[in-house]
């Protein structure tokens, strides 16, 4: 994006804004100092958001979209009335560092009256009951469940929100966006480290991020002199970390949420690039980024991702229930996102959005709020997740003033990414994850496969992934919810169906989506269509051939495994909380003679084939699976020869 030249008073505007108390936006991103001014407005829905059809080059819009917007996607939520705010942008300076910070003030934050909204035993509390009774039981992989530190501030609140940002700009390192946003009724101090979802030049790219490693402070590395025993025990505490079971599967389920968020909205989904290590002065994550094109509107982009599983937990329309479940409170901003929107030279639409976390937020009044959440996944301790939303607020109330601020060795110290052992500890992580993301994809590979798909999604948006995998091998996909007005209604023009995965009991007696995809699988055994089962889907095949349907006492939620899949081995990846439990290799069924793939010691059922249907357990979609097409070419070909088109033609 292009920007005008600076003048040398640039930085009067920003004084001025700060004694005014008019709307602003300081902005530091991709190596840029930015201020933001003009009129706040409030919009009902992102595509309201003011983007001007103009030629100018250059910002348009800042939004500020809360949590509670969800509501456009018709996700559950407790709407707690937080407006979606938008800068309509008037002027645009380029800022230096040195400008900035002169204009804004110094010293600590005085607060009063500090703690958490909700305490350690309660938080613990609920960690513990998600763990239990959402992962336990199948209605998710992970769940961010969030709490605030709350103050009240003495002095005036904008003042304390701009030398906050000062210290950032002073202190910090790695974030993707440091911010100081004032609308008139609240200012938002902070410094973000991950881009939720850009838009440039039609290149989409998101940024999953997960993981968390607290770095040693900047006075201890000085007391232990240079290149010390210390640094080699630090780097090897990196190297445990990046070797955690816990972490590396964490990172790998917000991988494949997010990749399901990019099937929707970039032409061939999203190639997965990476991993990589996002240092920061306090904390160090694991991220990775995925990128792909597209030319929807950005405001469409935005309302489609709405919003990162990293703050919010997969399945991404399950989460969304479960925390409003044990929140039972609004989020305000929080795991909402920033978005600048503009135009490029080519007057093409431009997006920036990171992720609100790792900030403050102000009211004129003086209270000050610092949210903070931890992911919940089935390796998950409370005292661990307590620790974890301790850490991360402690970061954000350093650069208040409000706890001890020390720049880490980190601002003078080589990159920890720089070392060798660091580099093959991420390197590893991909050894095993699924060919078909980590390479870019072409619109003109050769077809394996030919036929109709109809694709069932039972709330599980990895059926847009398996749609791009579908589409790669040659065949024709449609995506239909499992609550689509006449769902079944023209099966006679699909040559293969799909019952999908998503969240729930599959015994479910009364639950309305187990009732009708209980329905749809025995129509489709009844009338021999031909029938591709995963996950959900396969359960419910399963339980309709006889099978034991069982929950797990230790869930299967974003889990590789080696399986020995109808005679050959293949990695595989698991969202699961329930199974399918045979007694035999082979059984006999009123559909016919069922062939079955299962572990020797559990009975549990990795798949299953009949004459007309497929069943998996596993995601042939997910990354975790190291070769998905593969394995479905070989599980559909037999589906579609030319005599079952034939026979499922006629029913």
């Amino acid at each position: 994006m292009s920007h005008p030249p600076t003048p040398p008073e640039a930085a009067g505007p920003l004084a001025d804004a700060l004694a005014t108390g008019a709307p602003f936006a300081l902005l530091s991103r991709q190596g840029s100092l930015e201020l933001l001014l003009g009129d706040v407005v409030t919009v009902p829905t992102l595509a309201d958001i003011p983007l001007p059809d103009d030629s100018s080059p250059g910002p348009k819009a800042l939004a500020l979209v809360p949590y509670r917007q969800l509501a456009e996607r018709g996700f559950a939520h407790v709407d707690d009335g937080a407006p979606l705010r938008c800068l309509r942008v008037s002027a645009h300076h380029r800022l230096t560092r040195q400008e900035a910070l002169a204009a804004l003030p110094t010293g600590p934050v005085q607060a009063h009256d500090g703690r958490f909204d909700v305490d350690d035993e309660r938080y613990a509390g609920i960690v513990e009951t998600v763990l239990r009774e959402e992962i336990g039981r199948g209605e998710g992989a992970n769940f961010v469940i969030h709490r605030c530190y709350t103050a009240e501030v003495t002095g005036d609140p904008l003042r304390a929100a701009a030398a906050a940002a000062g210290n950032l700009l002073r202190d910090e390192r790695g974030a993707y966006w440091t911010f100081l946003v004032h609308t008139q009724d609240r200012t938002l101090v902070g410094a973000t480290p991950e881009r939720h979802v850009s838009v440039d030049g039609g290149l989409i790219m998101m940024n999953p991020i997960s993981g968390t490693f607290r770095r040693p402070s900047a006075a201890a590395d000085q007391a232990a002199g240079p290149r010390s025993r210390r640094d080699d025990e630090d780097l090897d505490a990196l190297l445990r970390f990046l070797a955690d079971p816990k972490e590396i599967n964490e990172l790998y389920m917000v991988l494949d949420e997010e990749l399901k968020m990019m099937a929707n909205v970039a032409e061939h989904g999203g190639q997965v690039i990476g991993p990589y290590l996002k240092e920061m002065s306090h904390l160090v994550h694991t991220e990775y980024l995925l990128a792909g094109r597209g030319d929807k509107d950005v405001r469409e982009v935005l309302r489609q991702t709405m919003f990162a599983p990293t703050v919010t937990g997969s399945p991404l329309e399950n989460a969304c229930r479960v925390i409003a479940r044990h929140e039972g409170r609004g989020r305000g901003y929080y795991s909402g996102v920033l978005a600048l929107l503009g135009t490029d030279a080519a007057g093409r639409q431009t997006l920036d959005a990171p992720i609100l976390i790792r900030y403050a937020e102000f009211d004129p009044a003086g209270r000050l709020r610092v949210p903070v959440g931890a992911t919940l996944v089935r390796d998950s301790t409370p005292a661990g997740e307590v620790a974890e939303t301790k850490t991360k607020a402690a970061a954000v109330l350093a650069a208040l003033g409000l706890g001890h601020r020390s720049p880490a060795s980190s601002a003078t110290a080589a990159p920890l990414a720089d070392d060798v052992r660091v580099q093959a500890a991420l390197a590893a992580r991909n050894r095993h994850l699924s060919r078909f993301w980590l390479t870019e994809r072409r619109a003109d590979q050769p077809a394996a496969l030919t036929g109709r798909v109809l694709v069932v999604d039972a709330e599980d948006t990895f059926t847009g992934m398996l749609v791009h995998q579908l589409r790669a091998l040659g065949l024709t996909p449609t995506l239909r919810p499992w609550h689509a007005d006449g769902l079944g209604r023209d099966l006679d023009t699909f040559d293969l169906v799909v019952p999908g995965p998503g969240p729930g009991n599959p015994t479910d007696p009364v639950d309305p989506k187990m009732i009708t995809m209980r329905r749809l699988v025995r129509r489709l055994l009844d009338e021999r269509r031909p029938t591709l089962a995963v996950c959900l889907g396969h359960q419910v095949l399963a339980g309709r051939l006889g099978l034991t349907l069982h929950r797990r006492a230790e869930p299967y939620q974003g889990l590789q495994r080696e399986i020995d899949l109808f005679g050959r081995a293949r990695r595989v990846g698991y969202y699961a909380s329930f199974t399918a439990l045979a007694p035999a290799d082979q059984l006999t069924t009123p559909y016919g003679p069922v062939e079955i793939c299962r572990d020797p010691r559990s009975r549990a059922v990795h798949a299953l084939r009949g004459p007309t249907f497929v069943g998996v357990q596993f995601h042939p979609e997910s990354v975790l699976t190291e070769d998905g097409p593969e394995i479905l070419t070989g599980l559909l070909a037999p589906l579609l020869t030319a005599d079952r088109l034939a026979g499922s033609a006629t029913g």
